[in-house]
């Protein structure tokens, strides 16, 4: 049995213990819960649990009427080069906290719509802008993001992206308002442009990550809006022409942190303590470490497989680090490679669309 069945169990165990109490306070006899009138005085005690315990019964055996969403809906917006599909085990595990979801609508091959950037002068000289490059994206989110609002009945809703869906949903922010959004939540984000000037390094976003950086409004973590950060770290790369052993030992990393009163302070945290013996970097972490090069200019870090920690990073936002985490859907498994949208890993920031 997984942990996600095992929260489950407990809920219904509960539940029903909580269901017995009501039903002795109530003097509900069995026969009291036959016909009619017995299913109003059922309907009347469950209810009593549900506001007094914020637990919520199953309801498809009792009414084929759609179940509201428990909590603010999501929206999903997808990595480069993924499409909608690859995020529906995600929507499962989401609905099993009432957290409904839409994913934006996007194919591998739309992908292919960027390419339009070439005719723009300013992709050559790495000075991108994301419109109209990236408008039929955009287009897509805000589809998703009114069909989100339609279940919020006037509320707000949650925003999660995933790679570079992350820094495009600032930039749907900065463009089509934020007043109906309360989180933004980035899965292996790539929210810093590369270091300029450094051999061997070119910006693959042709000066987008840059336009965003300079032109778009900071992060600001507050109780209105709340930026979180994940980044994984999965695997540290190596430098490509180094024999120095790979130090998976200590990271300190000084990130922003929410304390009782939504304050942010920044602490040192310390994480991944290995006393394995060190070993020579292999071929796949020098490879890894040249992807994480072009994203950071280094590649002696540690990141998701794609992503260098750093880079997933952004100030201002409650930054957070989990041990273990492959960066994308495609590739992953939930046993021994699980990616952001796995259920173990998604249960350490599920309370984040939860509060």
């Amino acid at each position: 049995m997984n942990q996600i069945q095992r929260r489950r169990t407990n809920r219904i165990r509960i539940g029903c213990k909580i269901w017995k109490q009501q039903q002795q306070q109530l003097q509900l006899t069995d026969k009291d819960c036959e016909g009619s009138s017995g299913l109003m005085a059922v309907t009347v005690a469950l209810g009593s649990v549900e506001r007094s315990f914020n637990f919520r019964f199953p309801t498809s055996c009792c009414s084929s009427k759609p179940t509201t969403t428990t909590y603010r809906p999501a929206v999903i917006l997808p990595g480069l080069g993924n499409n909608s599909g690859d995020y529906q085990k995600l929507q499962l595990t989401l609905k099993d906290y009432g957290v409904a979801s839409v994913v934006a609508k996007v194919s591998r091959i739309d992908w292919l719509r960027n390419a339009a950037g070439l005719l723009d002068p300013n992709y050559w000289k790495g000075t991108l802008a994301p419109r109209p490059v990236l408008d039929w994206y955009l287009k897509r989110v805000d589809e998703a993001v009114q069909e989100a609002k339609q279940l919020t009945q006037g509320g707000k809703l949650s925003l999660i992206g995933h790679s570079a869906g992350g820094w495009l949903a600032r930039v749907y922010m900065e463009e089509f308002g934020l007043s109906h959004i309360s989180l933004l939540l980035t899965l292996g984000t790539p929210h810093l442009p590369p270091p300029k000037g450094m051999p061997g390094v070119i910006d693959q976003t042709r000066g987008l990550l840059d336009y965003v950086e300079k032109n778009y409004s900071k992060a600001v973590y507050t109780p209105q809006l709340k930026y979180v950060c994940i980044a994984g770290r999965y695997i540290q790369g190596a430098r490509l022409f180094d024999n120095s052993n790979v130090n998976a030992n200590v990271v300190a990393l000084p990130v922003p942190v929410e304390d009782d009163d939504l304050q942010i302070s920044e602490i040192a945290i310390v994480k991944n303590l290995n006393n394995s013996t060190p070993t020579s970097p292999t071929f796949r972490a020098r490879f890894i470490g040249q992807g994480y090069k072009q994203v950071c200019g280094r590649a002696d870090v540690w990141g998701d497989g794609v992503v260098p920690e750093s880079s997933a990073h952004l100030e201002g936002a409650l930054n957070v680090s989990l041990d273990g985490v492959y960066h994308s859907p495609v590739g992953s498994d939930n046993l021994s490679r699980p990616w952001y949208g796995s259920p173990a890993i998604v249960e350490q920031w599920i309370h984040h669309l939860l509060g």
